[in-house]
């Protein structure tokens, strides 16, 4: 935890002798830096961002150099001041900094000191692998557990967070397979779902009559995802239990009528997303959907602020993507997008895109 008091201590206002290093002295509102061993005027700190909060305590009053000493009530408001922007990326959630009401422009400027990067790869090295490990093994662990709820029906143990993520992960769902159905029955239809997860959209394709072979990286995820398939259609006469397989992208193969990826681009920087959207286009005979967190300045600026606060679950390995990128990946390799759709909450946002070749 960072001590903000080393950088800058507020004390109530000014003295009669400025040079005096005895905070019960003060009576008037300067400000005591340990920083430099002597009291300066805020306006002479420019590296001090004060951020308001409410309080309702009284102020400390000092008798030393006064006669008469009379209490009085400290203001409504007391003065916190933030460390110098440089450490800023190193707060935490539960820090008296990242609680305070952040003027504009000390949040824009520690936004943009975060360094994402540096965590991804220190991420990266303490497991020994790339960013593709870095998922394996998230998913396979905490993120595991995390993402269950997420994809699941339960409430218990479930933050606020979670069910806003659940509501956008599953009406992104319900989305593409509309998509999928307004092309005509998928009975018979033989369907990749790449990037299955715990099964939410597999399943629900399976009870439509299709062919589904899904696959993910996490070995946790697939085990669940065929659980919960044995309890929805496991024995329903005229459906095709869905073909599980732990597997990455890159590595799938074969050919069918359909290709799906929801929510998986996020984990791929652009010059990698162009290279899997070229290869799961390879895979599909007549369309691909696909689901991406879109690049705009306000999401843009929603992830950095969320890289503020560094932890497993946040968004240091997230990547979002410009339509316009992904169209012209597709293009690229002969599609063009047919059909848009765009779902949104307060934590979750997703561009879905209904790829076919070009004719």
């Amino acid at each position: 935890m960072i001590n903000h008091k080393q950088y800058l201590q507020p004390y109530p206002e000014s003295i009669t002798n400025p040079q005096l290093t005895n905070p019960q002295s003060i009576t008037k509102q300067y400000f005591y830096s340990t920083k430099n061993n002597k009291f300066q005027k805020p306006k002479e700190n420019p590296m001090a961002f004060a951020a308001v909060l409410s309080s309702g305590s009284r102020a400390r009053t000092s008798s030393s150099n006064l006669q008469t000493p009379t209490p009085r009530r400290r203001p409504t408001t007391k003065t916190l001041a933030l460390p110098p922007l440089p450490l800023a990326a190193d707060l935490s959630l539960d820090s008296p900094a990242a609680i305070a009401v952040l003027g504009s422009a000390a949040l824009a400027a520690a936004v943009s000191l975060t360094d994402p990067e540096r965590r991804r790869q220190q991420q990266a090295q303490e497991i020994g692998g790339t960013d593709k490990e870095v998922v394996r093994e998230y998913f396979n662990t905490t993120g595991f557990d995390r993402w269950k709820k997420i994809y699941g029906d339960a409430t218990e143990g479930v933050n606020k967070v979670q069910l806003d993520i659940r509501l956008g992960h599953s009406k992104t769902v319900e989305n593409a397979i509309q998509m999928l159905k307004d092309g005509g029955p998928l009975s018979g239809v033989s369907v990749c779902d790449a990037g299955c997860g715990t099964g939410s959209l597999a399943i629900p394709l399976a009870r439509e009559g299709a062919i589904v072979s899904a696959n993910d990286i996490s070995a946790a995820m697939v085990a669940e995802a065929r659980r919960q398939a044995d309890e929805a259609i496991s024995g329903v006469e005229g459906l095709t239990f869905p073909k599980f397989e732990v597997m990455d992208l890159e590595g799938l193969e074969g050919k069918y009528h359909t290709v799906v990826c929801l929510d998986v681009l996020i984990h791929y920087p652009q010059e990698k997303a162009e290279g899997m959207i070229a290869h799961l286009a390879s895979l599909a005979e007549e369309r691909l959907v696909l689901s991406f967190a879109p690049k705009t300045l306000y999401y843009s600026f929603l992830k950095r602020l969320g890289e503020l606060f560094p932890g497993p679950s946040k968004a240091t390995r997230a990547y979002l993507h410009a339509e316009s990128d992904v169209e012209r990946a597709l293009e690229k390799v002969g599609w063009r997008v047919r059909r848009r759709g765009f779902t949104s909450t307060q934590f979750y946002f997703a561009k879905l895109v209904e790829a076919v070749p070009v004719a």
